[in-house]
């Protein structure tokens, strides 16, 4: 693992960069709104029993007049999978359980049912083996085709711009992903959806890391865009009711299904930001 380790400070390093410029451009749509409301920072240390150096993270969280609840989380962790969940994992297994992670995750749950909630994460991990994921898909409680297709066509030229077959491919892989098999719907109308990307060499990791930064990029450049779009429109009590049982089919997926948030809780990650992806309200009826 040790002979990635600058490629992880890189990947980190963007990260963080990437972390920065969202949380500054979700403020400046709440100033715009007319409110102060701000992401407050907790940093957090992760514990291994026998590891001086297992890393932590910083989860950011802000609840404001546009944005009910957004979480923008970093983490770099390093240590050992438990054996029996290392048998899991890419490249890693009980005899050879260490790794090292390092990414951002992004959920956002908004005020107003018209505008979208998202979701976005990318990462960085070596095992035996070195590799990116992530992703991003839109989570609309009330769906307007023209933001699906916006945002579609937004990731779709990111993929564009580095593999011809990769929209398609990574489209493919959120719809079936992003899939509530005991609901028999998904959970929302899609993105992209990646993992595995290796990185075999320094040429392929500088490769891989280009392609994500232009997802980070892509969100960037769409999601604001989106939200100007939507947040000041009026909405009815049953636009309201749609969303908070919306808002239960995406938690119970979350809690049920989600890859990110087992592996937080089988890595010691901190609860609060494994957790911070469930909305602050939500209705089951």
């Amino acid at each position: 693992m040790n002979e990635w380790a600058d490629q992880t400070a890189q990947a980190r390093a963007w990260f963080e960069n990437l972390r920065d410029q969202i949380c500054a451009a979700f403020e400046s749509i709440e100033r715009e709104a007319g409110s102060d409301a701000a992401f407050q920072y907790t940093p957090w240390e992760r514990v291994e029993e026998g590891n001086d150096d297992p890393g932590g993270g910083t989860q950011g969280l802000m609840k404001g007049k546009v944005f009910e609840k957004v979480g923008v989380n970093v983490s770099t962790v390093r240590g050992n999978f438990p054996k029996e969940f290392a048998a899991t994992v890419n490249g890693a297994d009980p005899d050879n359980p260490g790794f090292t992670a390092t990414g951002i995750s992004l959920v956002a749950h908004m005020t107003n049912p018209h505008v979208p909630a998202v979701h976005m994460n990318t990462r960085f991990l070596t095992t035996g083996k070195a590799w990116f994921g992530g992703g991003a898909d839109l989570n609309p409680p009330v769906p307007f085709e023209e933001d699906t297709e916006e945002f579609h066509a937004q990731f779709r030229a990111a993929c564009a711009a580095h593999n011809p077959t990769y929209y398609e491919k990574y489209k493919k892989w959120a719809d079936d992903y992003f899939y509530i098999p005991h609901r028999k719907v998904h959970r929302g109308v899609g993105g992209i959806f990646y993992d595995h990307l290796e990185c075999g060499d320094p040429q392929a990791f500088e490769r891989n890391l280009a392609f994500t930064q232009d997802v980070g990029k892509a969100f960037l450049e769409i999601f604001p865009k989106l939200v100007r779009k939507r947040m000041d429109s009026e909405f009815s009590a049953e636009d309201e009711a749609q969303m908070l049982e919306y808002r239960g089919r995406y938690a119970e997926f979350n809690l049920v299904h989600d890859r990110g948030t087992i592996f937080g809780l089988k890595t010691g990650g901190n609860i609060d930001a494994i957790l911070m992806s469930l909305p602050p309200r939500a209705t089951w009826s």
